[in-house]
């Protein structure tokens, strides 16, 4: 099971990687495992000088009967003091930095959560990494076609 929070590449330029614990209760480690999680529009923030994660949407897993359930509560992320304090003094050096969540996986019996310490990118930065893109496809595609025929 690995769920990928798909538009962090799009959004954001990647600077840095780390791989953390998350703490979840039961019914959400059995939903996850499910695949029932979704990382869109989800950020780390630090309270009480805590990494948590915000905005990720675990969905309630079918055979648990809590009513008072909240999919998108703020979960603790599980990291070292000196990572914290690492991503504490570069996030202090910078204030266009952000922390997202990249993918969600197991990692034998435990929930694993990869982080990425990330900047922003501008709306002209996205079109040209597009514009690149697409060229690229169809200048591959014209060269697939030329040898084929």
């Amino acid at each position: 099971m690995k769920i990928i929070n798909k538009n962090v590449n799009r959004e954001y330029s990647i600077l840095d990687k780390l791989e953390v614990g998350i703490v979840l209760t039961g019914a959400e480690v059995k939903s996850v495992r499910g695949g029932r999680m979704s990382l869109a529009g989800s950020y780390v923030r630090f309270i009480g000088g805590e990494p948590c994660l915000v905005g990720a949407q675990i969905h309630a897993y079918k055979f648990d009967g809590s009513p008072d359930y909240d999919d998108k509560r703020t979960r603790r992320l599980l990291l070292h003091k000196k990572e914290i304090l690492k991503l504490n003094i570069r996030l202090s050096e910078r204030s266009s930095l952000t922390i997202v969540p990249l993918t969600c996986y197991t990692k034998g019996h435990r929930i694993k959560c990869e982080i990425a310490l990330a900047q922003g990118k501008k709306t002209w930065e996205k079109k040209r990494v597009e514009k690149e893109t697409s060229e690229r496809r169809r200048v591959e595609k014209e060269i697939k076609e030329k040898y084929r025929g």
